[in-house]
This record gives C-alpha cells, structure tokens and sequence, in this order.
C-alpha cells in the first residue's frame, strides 16, 4: 500500500553563512565542530548541519534554541572578515515527507532524480514554481523554502502525497 506523509518541522533553527569558503570553514569548525561541506554535500553532527548552498553560502541547521548562541559566536570568529553570518529562521519553513513513498511524492514535483542522490546531498531546486532546497533526513526528505510561500509548499506537498496513497 502507497505511504506517504508530510509534517510541518518546527523547532529547527537556521543561519545562513556568507563569505569566502576558505573563511567559513574554519569558523565553521571551531564554533560547531564541523568541515566546510563540499559542492552540494553536507556535513552533520551533534544534532547540527552544515548544508552547502552555493560557492560562498553555508547554511547551518541547528535547534532553534541554539540558533542565537551560534549566531554570536560564529559572528565573533569572522571579526574582521568579510563575512556575514544571519538568522534566517524565521524567513524560511521546513517540511518533513516521510514513507515508503516520499521520494515518489518530491518527484512529483521536483526535477530531482532522488534514487542517485546521495544521503548527505543537498540539492537546491524548484518545487513547482517555487524555490526549495531538500535533502535526506533520517528515514525520509526535509524540504526548505521560504516562509512566504509556506501555504502553498504545504499544499503542494499534502496533494502530491494523497495522490501517491490514492494510486495516482
């Protein structure tokens, strides 16, 4: 029997990282202990996420409880950088499509061949006619997009699963 699910993921903070990489890597490293991840690849660890976004922007997942402290100290490292660090949180909404079938519903609606994907990948797309970024997360895909258009992910998201559960 087809099975797809989507939830709306509350809780996960983001900031997103500007700058040279070979200037956000080391920040990156002593402030979250993680590597600069590679082109589309992502590094995590200790409940934290490096996702890289494009050749000069990291975006780092985090709880949200823990969004401001990382934001402050990653700040404090890249002193006199030229590098940015912003809470993004609340600019973007998450989305988790979980089940037998949730690549089947992202490929509904993304031009993402999810089955060669590998599981640290990042891949930033369109979802219908919107901007996302997804990736592998636990037993499913957490898809991001901005807030303002959140409605209509959701939308999209829930009527591509209900048709992979109905058959069609």
């Amino acid at each position: 029997m087809p099975d797809a699910r989507v939830e709306r993921v509350t809780g996960m903070g983001m900031l997103t990282l500007r700058g040279a990489m070979d200037v956000l890597g080391p920040a990156l490293g002593e402030v979250c202990a993680l590597a600069a991840p590679d082109q589309r690849m992502s590094e995590a660890q200790g409940g934290l996420r490096a996702n890289w976004m494009s050749p000069d922007e990291i975006m780092v997942v985090c709880p949200v409880e823990r969004t401001a402290d990382l934001a402050h100290r990653l700040e404090e490292r890249l002193t006199g950088a030229f590098a940015t660090v912003v809470d993004v949180s609340d600019a973007r909404a998450a989305f988790d499509v979980t089940g037998l079938d949730a690549a089947g519903v992202l490929t509904k609606l993304m031009p993402v061949d999810f089955a060669r994907m590998q599981p640290a990948e990042v891949r930033r797309t369109r979802m219908a006619q919107i901007p996302a970024t997804c990736w592998c997360e636990g037993r499913g895909w957490r898809v991001v997009c901005f807030r303002s258009v959140a409605a209509y992910a959701d939308a999209l998201l829930r009527n591509a699963a209900a048709s992979a559960v109905a058959g069609t």
